[in-house]
């Protein structure tokens, strides 16, 4: 947790220069990644489920991001009720500008491990995943669950 902290604060100045924080890069990237995979956009819970955050956390930041010109919310085509974020123009742009120099940046932070040892992270990082994603899964948190001691 104090890794995750610490690259956090390392980050967030990162983003700042671009006028946004952690949070928005991660919506803005989560949806410009959606477009590369040739969808049009995302759903609040689509985008909620690719963070890992609460829809109403990334509503929060979608508010921000809206105001700011850089997502749209429209009416999904299938579904009324439901909304479909989709980058602007302005967030294209914003999303572009990040990255040209993103690479530095993450190059920066994996600079006090040597290269073996950033593949070695990568791998140990997904190993990691799909445990953690593993015992997400419904079987798993039953099973992890307190049993209650019945009297007899």
């Amino acid at each position: 947790m104090r890794t995750l902290g610490l690259l956090e604060r390392v980050m967030q100045p990162h983003f700042a220069r671009f006028g946004i924080s952690a949070s928005q890069w991660g919506v803005l990237r989560s949806l410009h990644r959606a477009e590369a995979e040739g969808l049009q956009g995302l759903r609040i819970t689509d985008l909620s489920e690719r963070l890992l955050i609460r829809p109403p956390s990334v509503t929060g930041v979608l508010d921000r991001l809206e105001r700011d010109g850089l997502v749209t919310r429209d009416a999904a085509t299938d579904d009324l009720r439901a909304k479909c974020v989709r980058l602007t123009v302005r967030g294209h742009r914003l999303v572009q500008q990040v990255l040209r120099v993103h690479g530095e940046q993450i190059d920066r932070v994996l600079a006090g491990l040597k290269p073996h040892d950033c593949g070695e992270l990568g791998r140990l990082t997904a190993q990691l995943c799909i445990h953690l994603e593993g015992l997400l899964q419904p079987s798993t948190l039953e099973s992890a669950e307190p049993r209650k001691k019945t009297e007899e």
